[in-house]
């Protein structure tokens, strides 16, 4: 097979210090903590495989899932109101993961509303420009971005800003916007859950780390969760790639880029641009099938996956020499959205949300600690 019009960037990437991990730890006292978080303790402790790696049964589940439901071609604006899709839509969010949250009610969002409002002017000091802003909190529920009826609807928040200054009549802009979504969440883990808590393990947030920190801050005393950062390790960067390049026979993918990361010194970064052509002639090659029905199939397994990534690392090797199998995938893109390793997701067209998100949500309740 030909590649055409296929690309290559090699430079050598900026010295970064490796990030901390970290869990932001909830400020209330310890036995308030005990109390509230027993019941969840004990239903993670119930489902405990007997393995040092301190999974449960059904996060393991999870881990040893080789194959996908390939991309529905139904149309989410049918499901969705198109105005809260489109807040979701082509922006970059930085992704978290979430513990359940205690106590979490949807009939008091309006009042959630005034209680985020009221903590984020007892904390202005914490934002900058505080002093001369007033801040309005918006929660609404997100109807429809659900796969099956045991996931939690998703929660839309979003933070507006007006000058104490301004006029009556001039509007209020939005500053920050951020959701928790869980979409094909794992069914055995979920029912384990007491009644008390519902999962919503997948955040993500668009704004300023300080304004991200006070929601955070707010979420740990009000529901006694706790917060963590989420990357998407080289795996799920792959599946991403295989996924999207399969909706490529009813929305062009334009370009699929993919940046590399080899572990030498100084860094080497590799990026690699293959078109969009290239790239559905070797996924067809990889399903087996005539192009007019690979779009049909119903499931992608982990060997598709790895014969896609092994036949464009193959193609790579043989024009330029380098081994991208010593290094991991870092970022890829697409006209459909983008990903980078360390949390960061835009999503660009609607078609390939459900997906998007099923991915992340399995990625999250695996990132949780027990």
């Amino acid at each position: 097979m030909c590649f055409r019009r296929s690309s290559v960037w090699i430079g050598v990437a900026k010295m970064v210090p490796a990030r901390q991990k970290s869990v932001a730890r909830t400020p209330n006292s310890v036995v308030q903590r005990k109390s509230k978080i027993k019941s969840y303790r004990q239903s993670y402790q119930s489902m405990t495989a007997a393995s040092r790696l301190c999974l449960t049964r059904a996060l393991t589940s999870l881990w040893l899932n080789t194959s996908r439901t390939a991309p529905k071609s139904d149309n989410i604006l049918d499901k969705v109101d198109p105005r809260q899709l489109a807040s979701l839509m082509k922006t970059e969010w930085q992704l978290s993961y979430v513990t359940p949250l205690y106590q979490f009610r949807y009939t008091q969002l309006k009042s959630y509303s005034r209680q985020l409002s009221a903590f984020m002017a007892a904390e202005k000091e914490q934002v900058e420009d505080g002093a001369t802003q007033n801040f309005k909190v918006s929660f609404s529920v997100v109807h429809g971005l659900v796969e099956t009826d045991y996931d939690a609807e998703t929660i839309l928040i979003q933070i507006y800003s007006k000058s104490f200054f301004a006029g009556q009549n001039e509007h209020q802009k939005p500053v920050w916007k951020g959701w928790l979504a869980c979409v094909n969440g794992n069914r055995d883990y979920i029912n384990s859950l007491p009644k008390e808590f519902i999962s919503l393990p997948l955040f993500g947030s668009s704004g300023t780390e300080a304004l991200t920190a006070l929601v955070k801050s707010w979420f740990q005393k009000n529901f006694d969760c706790c917060f963590g950062s989420l990357e998407i390790n080289h795996i799920s960067l792959q599946w991403l790639v295989a996924l999207w390049t399969n909706y490529h026979a009813e929305s062009n993918i334009k370009q699929l880029q993919m940046i590399w990361t080899l572990p030498v010194q100084p860094l080497l970064q590799v990026s690699y641009a293959v078109n969009p052509v290239d790239a559905w002639e070797l996924w067809c090659s990889v399903k087996g099938d005539q192009p007019e029905l690979v779009k049909e199939n119903k499931v992608i397994d982990i060997d598709d996956v790895m014969r896609l990534m092994k036949g464009l690392m193959g193609y790579f090797y043989r024009l330029f020499k380098v081994d991208l199998s010593a290094g991991s995938l870092s970022s890829v893109s697409t006209a459909l959205g983008s990903a980078k390793c360390r949390g960061q997701i835009k999503i660009s067209n609607s078609k390939c949300m459900t997906t998007t998100l099923t991915l992340l949500t399995e990625c999250a309740l695996l990132k949780m600690p027990i």
